[in-house]
């Protein structure tokens, strides 16, 4: 006769790995892709439809170069394209890690929980970002034109 699984059965590590690293794959596809298509040659990505629409660089305005150049070590001109974006990355490789640690350990998965104030606070930031990129004084931060 089978006993019921008591609460403190863990399921097997590999198990536990299967959400993070289906999680990694998933970023790994797209980002592979940009690592051999190069988002800085004309005719490979669409044009971003804010850009268009306005002539502003949008916040995620220079994302695809971003990530082209920190596929090949770049980080100078990933900084350039898109700040905010490595900045983003960074925090979710960091989370990334620790889901990864949890797995293991058979700990909890983080939870990410910024709050309503923190939000609001992110949303101004990006703002800012968005209007300085697009003045001459923020122009260091704006990707270069095709």
């Amino acid at each position: 006769m089978n006993a019921a699984p008591t609460a403190s059965a863990r399921p097997p590590v590999l198990r536990r790995l299967g959400a993070p690293l289906a999680a990694l794959a998933a970023v790994a596809v797209p980002t592979g892709y940009l690592a051999v298509v190069d988002p800085n040659a004309p005719g490979h990505y669409p044009t971003c439809p804010f850009l268009a629409a306005t002539g502003w660089w949008c916040p995620g305005c220079g994302g695809l170069r971003c990530v082209h150049a920190l596929t090949h070590g770049d980080l100078s001109s990933a900084l350039h394209d898109n700040a905010p974006a490595v900045l983003l990355f960074a925090v979710l490789a960091v989370l990334w890690v620790r889901w990864v640690w949890a797995a293991v350990s058979a700990g909890p998965a983080p939870r990410l929980s910024l709050g309503a104030r923190r939000w609001v606070l992110v949303g101004l930031l990006l703002l800012v970002f968005t209007v300085v990129r697009n003045l001459p004084i923020g122009a260091g931060l704006a990707p270069p034109l095709l």
